[in-house]
């Protein structure tokens, strides 16, 4: 039977300085000037619209996701979340999330910021190497992101995440090396350290790079985890690592096949609605025009689907089979509708192939399984 899991707030700021080239996110180069009054106003009434689906439900965490969030100034982010506050019921302890990159904020704004009620800083350095990040279209250098770091540090946001990419054009393992040894020095609550990957529809699929072979993103991906993990960060998703208590909440609950809210321009949803027996995804307004030019007539709905059992098998196992921990089979029927029984006859052979372990209250990807986990997801496709 369907039950409500832990809720979250997504919120879309689509604008950035220069779309990077493997970014297939939603992100439209500024102008120079962007609408802040007129953006945070749809925000509030899109979430307004939204309201009756999650009443009276705990709000855990708020991603502020992008784009680049840190082009909005302190004082919007802190409307938004005033805005937010008066309308959601948000967790004491809720985990903020502000998307920063180096060379797309004011340094001394990381306080203010802090001030405003952020309390978690995702910082995009990618990597410390100024030739790589040219390669790869950072507007930032290295010297900008190591500024940021140290800056970052003395606003007394304890809890930030450094971000960094491997298989980068021209890199060799040495250079991850290094670049995870840097960012183990700023000693960060959490580090997300994942492959770059060419996307449909991106300038990199247009006019792709010379990228690593296999064999050496598989020998960067692999020292780099040792040095994580000897440092004391524990791999608890296939990108993410974190010290002790320090895993994102935010990203946590999507990878549990939580509930999301998502306004903002292109911000995605996913809503388990047990009184209608349903779990939809919902998609917002795409282009920030079309979204400011919304109104409650219209509304900012671009689309809905309802998921069916097949979709909420996969959409599960999509996500879970991404944890260290493995899919906790406790989790199945309250937040699919499903009985377990239905996922044998796709699990059992995957058991036997040795991709999975079954572990009573668990099913966990074997070495074997994680290393080939897209294979793994596959598997429960509709």
């Amino acid at each position: 039977m369907l039950q409500h899991p832990p809720l979250s707030l997504y919120i879309h700021l689509p604008w950035c300085v220069r779309k990077c080239p493997y970014c297939d996110f939603n992100s439209h180069a500024g102008a120079e000037a962007l609408p802040f009054g007129d953006y945070v106003r749809a925000l509030t009434a899109d979430l307004e619209q939204d309201l009756p689906r999650v009443w009276g439900r705990p709000v855990v965490s708020v991603f502020f996701g992008g784009g680049t969030p840190s082009l909005f100034p302190a004082e919007w982010i802190d409307a938004i979340l005033q805005a937010v506050g008066q309308r959601l019921s948000l967790r004491p302890d809720a985990e903020v999330t502000l998307e920063a990159n180096p060379g797309a904020v004011e340094y001394d704004r990381f306080a203010a910021y802090r001030e405003a009620g952020v309390n978690r800083v995702s910082l995009g350095v990618q990597s410390f190497d100024d030739a790589l990040l040219q390669r790869i279209g950072r507007i930032h250098g290295a010297q900008q992101a190591r500024q940021a770091l140290k800056d970052l540090q003395a606003s007394g946001i304890t809890n930030f995440n450094i971000d960094l990419m491997y298989g980068l054009p021209g890199q060799r393992p040495g250079h991850a090396d290094r670049d995870v040894d840097e960012a183990l020095g700023y000693r960060p609550a959490h580090i997300s350290h994942y492959q770059l990957t060419i996307e449909p529809n991106t300038a990199f699929a247009h006019r792709p790079p010379t990228l690593p072979n296999a064999s050496k993103t598989d020998a960067m991906q692999a020292a780099c985890e040792d040095r994580l993990v000897s440092a004391g960060y524990q791999r608890y998703e296939v990108s993410a690592y974190a010290r002790d208590g320090r895993a994102c909440t935010h990203n946590l609950n999507y990878w549990r096949f939580g509930d999301y809210l998502g306004i903002g321009a292109g911000a995605h949803g996913k809503l388990t609605l047990p009184s209608e027996g349903r779990v939809v995804r919902t998609a917002k307004l795409r282009h920030p025009k079309a979204y400011i030019g919304a109104d409650s007539d219209t509304g900012w709905l671009a689309e809905e689907k309802i998921l069916s059992a097949k979709d909420l098998m996969f959409e599960f196992f999509l996500n879970q089979l991404r944890l260290a921990r493995g899919v906790h089979k406790s989790d199945f029927s309250p937040r699919t509708g499903l009985d377990w029984e239905s996922v044998q006859p796709t699990a059992q052979p995957l058991i036997d192939r040795g991709l999975l372990r079954d572990q009573d209250a668990r099913l966990v990807p074997t070495a074997r399984g994680y290393r080939f986990l897209n294979d793994l997801q596959a598997a429960f496709l509709p």
